[in-house]
């Protein structure tokens, strides 16, 4: 089915097996391929190793590692993993020339514990949590290396740890993942491990404006292994363009007998925090007296109902399902519903009236019959079964989130959205609560007021998580975690300054006629109070 021999220099194999597969099945496998010329640069750190006799590719695929090695070394043992039959077929059929190349059709995870490899090289499945047997898989991890593991790891670091453990005394090692894990709360034990073991070299960010990978919302990251006591130091590295790689190939060439840019000592990393310090300039260090945000709230995700297809409302869903307003809790369902910085009552009663899903089913001490009858509804549906509906008792109670003054947006590509909630609603996880302490209470304007400047933003920033094509997303600790200006170093006159322009600006989104000046002197009034 696939290319000829031809075409081994190119992603033509790949391409044609997209045309023939469907997306589904792709995404089920997390078959993400990598682009050509980054294999190449990915092979070329592999055959630089002059012991280089066995090659391992945990995920095989369609052989592009495989195929980019050949272009050097034809002597060496590949051996590849791979747990999709069908491409294990393609595959087979297109290696069957290859007497040093054999691929099993076997799950990598749970196999091959026993071998070392001088060359290990892998675009590992891009599986969530949620998205494969974590449980299991992890314990094997665990047992074998003597780690204890978050339970939100995702599979591809697991990928990364067991091929880490893999390698041979001066055998190297090229992963191309996702930058996520350098910046989430799971990866935090998998870079103590990294540099525990001391064979990480190099971290090369991608930077580039479009996806390295066809369909796959992610940002990518090649980490370079080496088995030797050379270096004592990871060095990161920002790339913009494929040409900034070719760049760095005839760099890398030279190893180990260069000259790092931006290395940091194994002793002086820390796993605790956000990697991208090391490789991103910092917004922070521009302003003076920060302080955690935690100093003036907290932030939580929204309602999580399990099944929100079967628990949202409209008006018309409750006609025809005769459910009574009292067992209908009003609640912002999707962010498209949301148009400006300040939502209102009458925002609110424009969307219900426009037949929007603004409802929530609150079905507490149910006693209406055709409330009861939708129940048994759900309960024929196996809604009650779902993840989340099945720890709860009874399974159609609601999580206990009050209505938050402040919502935050999960998602966004021009920084955090904020929207202050003066029809005092509940809301989602399209957005997460933000809850005051009781000194930020009575200050809420003047504390809305900064999270709406570009300041604000800029600061968060640090914080963020890349998914690529610009999109960024903010976990609730990624905000509790993060600094901002102590508005309590605010003097009363600046303060009065603020709050009626803040007035002014409120006035005239509700208007619908948005007066951006009016922020954008707000924001200079901070930058003179807190800017170095």
């Amino acid at each position: 089915m696939l290319s000829t021999k031809e075409h081994i220099s190119t992603n033509e194999p790949e391409k044609e097996y997209s045309q023939l597969v469907s997306l589904e099945h792709r995404k089920k496998f997390a078959q993400f391929f990598t682009p050509f010329p980054i294999a190449q640069f990915m092979a070329k750190w592999i055959t630089a190793n002059k012991k280089l006799q066995t090659v391992l590719d945990p995920a095989f695929g369609l052989g592009v590692f495989a195929r980019t090695i050949r272009q050097t070394n034809k002597e060496c043992a590949i051996k590849g993993y791979d747990i999709d039959e069908y491409i294990w077929r393609q595959a087979e059929n297109f290696f069957n020339h290859e007497k040093n190349t054999s691929i099993l059709l076997k799950d990598y995870m749970f196999n091959d514990w026993e071998n070392r490899y001088d060359g290990i090289i892998c675009n590992p499945p891009y599986f969530k949590f949620h998205d494969y047997e974590n449980k299991t898989t992890i314990k094997e991890i665990e047992k074998k290396l003597g780690l204890k593991l978050n339970g939100f790891t995702n599979l591809y670091t697991l990928f990364l740890l067991k091929s880490a453990y893999q390698l041979n005394a001066d055998g190297r090692a090229a992963y191309i993942i996702p930058s996520e894990f350098l910046n989430s709360d799971y990866g935090k034990m998998v870079k103590s491990y990294l540099i525990k073991n001391k064979l990480l070299r190099y971290i090369i960010i991608f930077d580039f404006e479009e996806n390295v990978f066809d369909d796959a919302l992610t940002t990518a990251s090649i980490l370079l292994f080496a088995n030797d006591n050379e270096k004592s130091e990871v060095e990161f590295i920002n790339i913009k363009t494929l040409d900034e790689l070719s760049d760095l190939q005839e760099k890398l060439s030279s190893y180990p007998n260069i000259k790092s840019e931006n290395a940091i000592a194994f002793s002086k990393l820390n796993p605790e925090i956000k990697w991208r310090a090391y490789y991103q300039q910092q917004n922070a260090i521009r302003f003076k007296n920060l302080v955690p945000f935690t100093n003036f709230g907290k932030v939580v995700r929204g309602i999580a109902t399990g099944a929100n297809e079967y628990f949202t409302f409209n008006k018309s869903k409750a006609i025809q399902y005769n459910i009574h307003e009292k067992y209908l809790l009003p609640c912002i369902t999707k962010s498209v519903d949301i148009e400006g910085a300040f939502f209102t009552k009458d925002d609110f009663a424009n969307l219900r009236e426009q037949d929007r899903f603004v409802y929530l089913l609150n079905a507490t001490e149910p006693t209406q019959s055709s409330l009861k009858k939708y129940l048994v509804k759900g309960e024929t549906e196996e809604v009650h079964k779902k993840f989340l509906t099945a720890s709860r008792n009874p399974w159609h109670t609601l999580e206990n989130r009050p209505p938050s003054p402040i919502w935050v947006s999960v998602f966004n590509r021009n920084g955090l959205r904020f929207i202050r909630n003066e029809a005092k609603i509940s809301n989602l996880t399209t957005f997460h609560c933000i809850y005051l302490n009781m000194f930020s209470e009575s200050k809420v304007d003047l504390l809305f007021a900064y999270l709406l400047t570009n300041i604000s933003k800029d600061i968060f920033n640090d914080n963020r998580r890349e998914y690529g094509n610009g999109l960024q997303k903010f976990e609730p600790n990624d905000i509790n975690k993060a600094l901002m200006v102590d508005i309590a170093e605010i003097g009363k006159g600046d303060e009065g300054k603020i709050l009626k322009l803040y007035h002014e600006y409120r006035n005239s989104v509700l208007k619908k006629e948005p007066k951006e000046n009016l922020l954008e002197e707000i924001n200079s009034i901070f930058g003179s109070i807190f800017i170095l």
